[in-house]
């Protein structure tokens, strides 16, 4: 997992602005569906949108968790029930910020 700047963070944040959450975790919660779901979905386009079905604001926080080690993907945002994503592909399609 890569360690994001806030200069990094900011500048995904705001390409993450117009994107549409390509997966939802319902409330079954993270399986090895959604996870590979979400695999494809990074090395497809390296900064996806996820949408949480969950009220609950600490099992957020917790699948976050569970999806960045599980699919070594970089958090950058967690606004209300939606999670930002990015991992870098071989063929970066994004280029971020230096510093």
């Amino acid at each position: 997992m890569q360690q994001l700047t806030v200069k990094q963070r900011q500048f995904l944040k705001g390409l993450a602005h117009d994107l549409q959450p390509v997966v939802m975790i319902g409330n079954n919660g993270v399986t090895e569906s959604v996870l590979k779901e979400i695999d494809t979905s990074l090395n497809a386009h390296e900064l996806i949108k996820i949408r949480v079905l969950g009220d609950e604001r600490s099992a957020r926080e917790a699948i976050i968790e569970d999806l960045c080690a599980a699919t070594n993907s970089s958090f950058v945002q967690h606004i209300g029930k939606l999670i930002v994503l990015y991992r870098a592909s071989e063929k970066a399609r994004i280029v971020l910020p230096k510093i």
